[in-house]
């Protein structure tokens, strides 16, 4: 199952990374670390969700 936690991973950061970036630019924050915070907190959310859907799927 850590197999495909980790592929899962892979698509889900990204999308969860792209998407928080999406809403900090729309909410007006628009400079360096903003951007850079947003695209953390994908990085982190994405590890719980690759975990739950891999979970789900095996």
């Amino acid at each position: 199952m850590l197999r495909l936690a980790m592929t899962l991973f892979s698509v889900i950061a990204t999308t969860l990374m792209g998407s928080f970036v999406v809403v900090a630019l729309v909410a007006g924050y628009d400079t360096l670390v903003p951007i850079l915070v947003a695209a953390g907190a994908g990085f982190v959310a994405a590890v719980p969700v690759a975990w739950l859907v891999a979970r789900q799927l095996a």
